[in-house]
């Protein structure tokens, strides 16, 4: 569970990275199962949040969750058959930053969870708490949505509100 001024902080940062049409199209792109990239985004933001709030750190939670909803920013369709995505999992995470520093303006925190966000995979080690929480939370929401579980009521609700407000 994540408290609601966690909760705020996140609904507070989708509401800014919506303005933009293509962090909104992330929702016509699968990730894994039938689970869409905006909605694996919010996802590991807000289970980005509930792990901080277990853990003994002091956290920069705007950097993580801006860092979270963007650290899949790829903006491509990684199952269509195209030889680009062969290495889609070594490669998306530089996609995803270059895209992000196009539209916005990222602290170092932030690059390093998009940048970072595949290792082990990939050889990029997290260099702030930050980056390696959302790295270990990617792979547990990633797991979940290749068995097909339902996401949290919470996360939905907050990925439908998103959606309705670009209707």
């Amino acid at each position: 569970m994540v408290n609601p001024v966690d909760i705020e902080i996140l609904t507070d940062c989708i509401k800014i990275l919506s303005v933009s049409p293509s962090f909104i199209s992330m929702k016509d792109f699968t990730q894994h199962g039938r689970t869409d990239c905006l909605l694996h985004s919010i996802s590991v933001s807000y289970y980005s949040l509930a792990a901080a709030g277990w853990l003994p750190f002091i956290w920069d939670k705007k950097s993580l969750v801006k860092g979270a909803l963007l650290h899949d920013f790829f903006l491509y369709d990684w199952h269509t058959k195209d030889r680009s995505h062969r290495f889609h999992g070594f490669t998306h995470p530089s996609a995803a930053l270059t895209n992000a520093q196009k539209e916005w303006r990222l602290n170092e925190k932030e690059a390093d969870i998009i940048r970072t966000h595949m290792f082990p995979l990939i050889p990029a080690v997290p260099q702030y708490r930050e980056g390696l929480l959302v790295c270990l939370v990617d792979k547990f929401c990633s797991a979940v949505e290749i068995l097909r579980l339902r996401p949290n009521i919470q996360v939905k609700a907050i990925y439908l509100y998103t959606i309705d407000k670009q209707s």
